[in-house]
């Protein structure tokens, strides 16, 4: 018997990852994360699996869950939103499998921060203005260590992917752009890869009015960055004029 942590990815089913969508298909209890998870992957559960929607369960209800299976020597996929090492909980679920004695396996997936950067046709570094990405969020019923606070990690200048965050976009704004600048692109995107994906650019001066009565839910990614802007120095790798161990440099 095995537990599965598998990535549902962002939503499209076509970015699950092959042996993610091989477990679904032939799951026979599947654990998912309910309305984070889209219908177009869910409906690869087959019919007659036990299928349990986490939202409603404690942790002490899903370990009764594994034990069940265990007894019972059936395999269990826990389905989580976009990559399950990010914001997943998995840490916690692992521990009481290995009190369990419990085998356990950790499917990756595709992250919203990365389908995000996708559909905004963008790339999330840049020679010369970032070459760092930070994956975060705000402080909520979840408290950051202090030395993560936002405006702390605003100081490094680098391209942030800010989780579970949206309904603080006006104060995500107020705290970055003393860094960044009034200028610097945002782009939140909402459900991405879902069919009702919804993007919003804007810069720090101005987010907060563009997306103001949208009712954004928490299913948005916002990205903050120089990083987003177009017409950027260009890297060395492609220049005629640069060695590398793969080719000779070039004069002009």
């Amino acid at each position: 018997m095995k537990v599965y942590f598998v990535g549902a990815g962002p939503g499209d089913p076509d970015l699950l990852t092959v042996k993610a969508a091989r477990l679904l298909k032939n799951c026979c209890l599947c654990i998912y994360a309910g309305s984070l998870v889209s219908p177009a992957v869910s409906a690869l559960i087959p019919a007659g699996a036990e299928k349990y929607d986490s939202a409603n369960l404690s942790l002490d209800e899903i370990v009764r869950l594994f034990r069940k299976a265990q007894a019972a020597g059936r395999d269990v996929v826990r389905l989580h939103s976009g990559d399950p090492s990010i914001y997943g909980a998995i840490g916690e679920q692992m521990n009481e499998l290995d009190k369990l004695g419990i085998a356990y396996e950790v499917v990756p997936g595709v992250s919203s921060f990365q389908a995000a950067a996708a559909a905004l046709n963008t790339e999330l570094t840049a020679p010369e203005i970032s070459q760092t990405v930070i994956l975060t969020r705000t402080s909520g019923r979840t408290p950051l260590p202090e030395k993560q606070e936002l405006a702390r990690l605003a100081e490094t200048g680098a391209t942030l992917c800010i989780f579970l965050s949206v309904q603080k976009i006006e104060e995500i704004a107020a705290q970055l752009l003393p860094h960044y600048g009034a200028a610097c692109p945002v782009a939140l995107v909402h459900r991405v890869s879902w069919p009702e994906q919804e993007i919003f650019r804007g810069t720090l001066a101005d987010i907060a009015v563009r997306v103001a009565g949208a009712g954004l839910k928490s299913t948005t990614m916002i990205i903050v960055g120089r990083a987003l802007a177009r017409n950027l120095p260009v890297s060395k790798l492609y220049d005629q004029a640069f060695t590398h161990g793969f080719r000779e440099g070039r004069a002009r």
